[in-house]
């Protein structure tokens, strides 16, 4: 087992220098990703850090894809998209205080082990659905009165980037199932990832854009969300 711990730190820390050098991440960010990386490994082991990394390299794909249109649009994130410790937190947090839960509640690990998943399926979805249905939707409505709205504003969706959002859950379940099996938690995942993502437009669509909520916020209470609803499910 201390083998284990000794690999995952190099692999978290190799992976945290490289991000940082390519300036995907800042280096606060990548302290506070490996730190999360640790937690949820101690918590759960290989299959927790697998669903991070898989959440990591499918939101930096979908982030800089596109980038000359994403600027030409003015959608483009500041920094080309460079992740901060803030929104590490905001998407991947949850799953870092449910590894720490784990390691004091180990025989509640399987139930730990897929509210993370869904945390991470929440993100993954919102992350995909926002990066990539602004490049490829044609049609956008706001998600509360389904009206024609403006690409980009919070709270605005598309049938093109909800249904990417719904792939990027599957992807996170389809990790899951890969350790665990393919049955009923996969789907389970992908709906609850996807309903997390769907509350993430809701929020953004009221009290983001009223200025209660910040984007970071309503990231976090999305993953929230996606996890306590698979936890209903599991129970």
């Amino acid at each position: 087992m201390l083998t284990d711990y000794w690999l995952i730190v190099v692999i978290l820390t190799i992976v945290a220098f490289i991000s940082i050098k390519a300036k995907k991440l800042t280096l606060a960010a990548g302290v506070t990703g490996w730190l999360t990386g640790l937690l949820v490994f101690a918590g759960t082991g290989y299959i927790g850090v697998g669903l991070i990394a898989t959440f990591f390299v499918l939101g930096t794909a979908a982030t800089s894809w596109g980038m000359n249109v994403k600027q030409k649009l003015g959608l483009a994130e500041k920094d080309k998209g460079r992740r901060t410790a803030g929104q590490v937190l905001a998407n991947a947090g949850v799953a870092g205080i449910l590894g720490l839960t784990s390691i004091f509640c180990p025989a509640q690990r399987a139930l730990f082990t897929i509210m993370i998943a869904a945390s991470i399926a929440s993100a993954t979805a919102d992350t995909l659905s926002s990066e990539l249905g602004n490049i490829y939707g044609k049609n956008f409505y706001n998600i509360i009165s389904f009206k024609k709205d403006i690409r980009g504003l919070d709270g605005v969706i598309s049938l093109e980037g909800t249904l990417i959002g719904v792939a990027g859950s599957a992807i996170i379940a389809a990790v899951y199932a890969i350790a665990f099996g393919f049955h009923i938690h996969f789907l389970w995942i992908t709906v609850a990832g996807t309903l997390g993502n769907l509350s993430d437009s809701v929020l953004g669509a009221t009290a983001e854009r009223r200025g209660y909520l910040r984007n970071n916020e309503v990231n976090f209470l999305n993953t929230s969300i996606a996890a306590l609803l698979v936890m209903a499910l599991f129970n």
